[in-house]
Parts: structure tokens; sequence; C-alpha cells
């Protein structure tokens, strides 16, 4: 019988898993608009969802307090996946990956502002190796003017807004719900999309396209039993397997080799990350940043 910490070491890595599978079907999805992709992604994400609803929440499952709050958690949610969809398209995986380690950097600097957090010297030290990690990545991009790697940035502020309104909400709304209207308004994105065009897919691409939203609304839900049943401290760094999944399938299937700027940018990331989650640890808080695509 596995103890609580090794089930939940187990889940971050199916979790981990999950997203990198999703990454690469999103970039070979590459044919079919954004939009349409969406759609699928919110669709078939909500059908996980459906089995955490309690039996006595059948018939109003969907009644919050903070319809406001959702709301806001909904649109910065939609433009960080927006974004790492348009990033995981046109970039190496790897690429994209590093840079979206660098998640938890933007959440310190915006819980400043929105939560009136301090911040002492340790996280702003590692906040500042980690700009100096994403500059480093993104350096080759902007010599040449290539704005998408300003999107994998975008997904990174995105989810700061996420991870701050999801600390909010949690507070008195179930992760299910949080997840559900996430899911919805991806939904309803992708249906208003229709007008921009569609393209009709063949059945096998029917199945990987509803594959993105099996994926992304499982994944989310095994990082969320992950924290739930183990020691923060014990599984958050495992999310860095996701460099190695993305350096792999990259190689692999593109024929990606990341570059040394990439590698040592992402080190710099990763190193900062830590920093900034040992703190919160020392500090009794938590300011984990999961994908919620």
């Amino acid at each position: 019988m596995l103890s609580k910490n090794q089930l939940g070491f187990f889940y971050m890595f199916l979790s981990i898993c999950a997203f990198s599978f999703m990454d690469v079907i999103v970039k070979w999805s590459s044919d079919y608009p954004i939009g349409q992709v969406m759609f699928f992604r919110g669709l078939f994400g909500i059908l996980p969802i459906i089995f955490l609803v309690p039996k006595t929440r059948f018939r109003d499952f969907y009644k919050t307090n903070r319809p406001g709050l959702h709301l806001i958690r909904c649109c910065s949610g939609l433009i960080a996946l927006a974004a790492i969809f348009l990033a995981l398209r046109n970039l190496p995986l790897a690429t994209v990956t590093s840079i979206s380690f660098a998640a938890p950097i933007f959440t310190t600097l915006l819980s400043i502002f929105l939560l009136s957090e301090k911040v002492g010297v340790y996280r702003w030290a590692a906040v500042f190796v980690g700009f100096i990690g994403v500059l480093v990545i993104t350096q080759p991009g902007f010599s040449s003017l290539n704005i998408y790697y300003l999107f994998p940035i975008i997904f990174c502020i995105g989810m700061s807004y996420v991870a701050i309104t999801i600390r909010k909400l949690s507070s008195t709304e179930p992760v299910w719900l949080i997840s559900f209207f996430f899911s919805f308004a991806i939904t309803i994105v992708g249906v208003l999309s229709i007008p921009f065009g569609w393209i009709m897919p063949t059945f096998n691409d029917f199945l990987l396209l509803c594959t993105i939203g099996l994926l992304g609304g499982t994944a989310n839900l095994l990082l969320s039993q992950s924290y739930k049943l183990s020691e923060v401290s014990l599984v958050t760094p495992l999310k860095y397997l996701g460099l190695i999944f993305a350096i792999s399938f990259g190689y692999f299937i593109w024929d990606e080799i990341p570059t040394i700027k990439t590698l040592m940018g992402a080190s710099l990331v990763i190193i900062s990350s830590i920093i900034i989650f040992r703190r919160e640890i020392y500090l009794n808080k938590q300011v984990t940043v999961s994908r919620n695509e």
C-alpha cells in the first residue's frame, strides 16, 4: 500500500507525462486553427471533472458566490492558454518549456502588488537570476525579431494571475468547480472562433484533438490531487522532468536540438524557481504554479 507522499509523487509524475504528451499533440496540430484546438481542449477537458462532482451537487454544481473572481481566473487562463499553444507551434519544445518554468518568478512579483506580500532579499535575488535566465533563452529570438518568443512570457504572466486568483478562490471553492468554469470558458471561446474558419478533421485527427482535452483536464486534476496528498516540497521539483521530456520529444519527433543558451537559461530559471519555492516553504506559504491548461 502506497503512502500519501508516494501517491502524491506518482500523481505528479502522471501529471507531467500528461502535460508533455498534450504539448506534443498541440505542436502537431498546427494545421488546425488555435480556436478549434482550444474548443477540443475545453469540451473534452470537462469530462474528467464530471467524475469529481459530488452527487449532492449535481443539480446546482455551477453555483458560486464569487463569479467575478472566476471571470478573472478564466480570462487570465485563456490568455495563457492561447499564448502557450501559439508558442508550442512556432518554437522548439525545450525553449517553450524552459521559459514556462519562470511562472513562479512573475507570481512573486505580482503578489507584491495584488496580495501586498513582502518580498525579501533572497526572493528578489531569485527573481533577478530568473529574469537573466529568461533573457538568455529569448535573446536569439529578440535578435531576429521573432515575436513568438514573447508568447511563453505572456503565458508566465497569465499563469501568475491564475495562481493568485486560485489562491483566493480555493478558500471557498472546490477544485473541480474552478476547473469546470475554466474548461467551460475555453469551450465557449472555441465556439466563438468558428466564423474565423475551422477545418474538418479526419477521424484519426479528431481522436487526437479530443485527447488534448482529456490530457489537459486529467493532468490538472492529477496535479491538484498530488498537492493535496503529499508534501509540496517533495513533489514540486519533479515538474522539471518536463524539460527532459520536451528535449526528448523535440529531438526524436522534430529533430530539435536545444542550444547551449537554452540549456544555460533553463538552468538559471530552474535555480531561481527552486530558491523561490524553498523560501515559500520556509515562510510557510505556498506559491506552486500549476499549469492549469
